[in-house]
């Protein structure tokens, strides 16, 4: 997926700085938008020592060749070890990390104590920004603080809110806005997603989001869950905690709890929308059964669920017994139609 042609203005909105080029920029927007790729294509085009006209990198020149294979000396990427594509789950081996670690930011001081390479910028990546903790926070801090020459940090976040105020402070915020539908359509289909409008709601917008969702075999467990919050007061909250427990046992790591938590808030969201007289915002087939079952709730009651939802998608995150977590979600939902 070309997220150049996604983000067409941000792109140009990040070329037009190379002529004043500050220390650190904050890309923000929420996940799936390709805010990553963004700024993997300005390092490539900041390293090249012979960018074409466009702004892209030339992908011929050596920094180009040095980049490709992930070992310029000028360019540094902070990321969980989690996200790293070589990094496999293995049994009886210990979980890669999900937070970027203090040692990491530590490791950064020697690099920035010596000059560049080819005497040009120094890049580092950090991604997502919201995966440090607050001692790496405040790690990483002290060197926005005091920048070190010919250096800029590329800040990527879902969530700036979850980064420190003071940290934000010491960026240029660049947003990343959810491209027009249309656009996104377009490109999903040119990724042989045929059902793209479907996997683009549920995605909130974001096309990266969306490309994820539908190859990651994802439609049976949702279809299901689907299927039986449709049931509304009818739904059997013991017998659907154990379906898709069974769901998360088979996925062997691929469905998270979260996620299941996750869905059902964004079902709580388009019954709140229903509620309002407004469109549904995530299931879209499903407009007319949301329309039904929001009459039968007092609407106090949804927006009293949904923020009980918030609690649960925090709980989802720490070792728990799924099953039960399940059923008090299920149980929850039920009540919602009681008289």
């Amino acid at each position: 997926m070309n997220v150049l042609t996604l983000h067409k203005k941000v792109w140009e909105s990040l070329l037009a700085r190379r002529s004043q080029m500050p220390h650190a920029l904050l890309l923000v927007g929420q996940k799936g938008l390709g805010k990553f790729e963004l700024a993997r294509h300005f390092a490539a085009s900041l390293l090249c020592e012979a960018p074409q006209e466009s702004g892209l990198a030339c992908g011929r020149c050596l920094a180009c060749n040095w980049y490709q294979q992930g070992n310029h000396p000028d360019f540094r990427l902070l990321q969980p070890e989690a996200l790293a594509e070589e990094v496999e789950a293995e049994d009886g081996k210990k979980k890669p990390s999900q937070q970027i670690t203090i040692d990491q930011v530590r490791g950064l001081d020697e690099y920035l104590n010596v000059g560049t390479h080819r005497h040009g910028l120094r890049i580092i990546i950090v991604n997502p920004a919201e995966a440090m903790n607050r001692s790496t926070a405040n790690s990483l801090l002290k060197t926005l603080e005091e920048p070190a020459p010919s250096t800029l940090f590329l800040l990527i976040s879902n969530e700036p809110l979850r980064l420190l105020p003071t940290i934000r402070s010491r960026c240029q915020v660049v947003p990343v806005p959810v491209p027009q539908p249309a656009v996104s359509i377009q490109a999903l289909h040119e990724e042989g997603i045929t059902d793209a409008e479907r996997w683009l709601a549920l995605a909130g917008g974001s096309p990266g989001l969306a490309l994820e969702l539908s190859a990651s075999g994802q439609a049976a467990w949702l279809d299901l869950l689907i299927k039986r919050l449709g049931g509304g007061r009818h739904v059997d909250p013991l017998a659907m905690a154990g379906e898709l427990e069974k769901a998360i046992k088979e996925s062997k790591g691929k469905l998270l709890l979260k996620a299941v938590v996750d869905a059902v808030q964004k079902w709580s969201v388009d019954l709140n929308l229903a509620k309002s007289g407004l469109p549904v915002r995530y299931f879209l087939s499903h407009q007319a059964t949301t329309l039904g079952l929001a009459d039968m709730i007092p609407s106090i009651r949804l927006i009293h669920f949904y923020r009980d939802l918030i609690k649960r998608r925090q709980e989802a995150e720490q070792p728990l017994n799924a099953r039960l977590f399940l059923e008090g979600v299920f149980l929850d939902y039920r009540a919602l139609f009681a008289n």
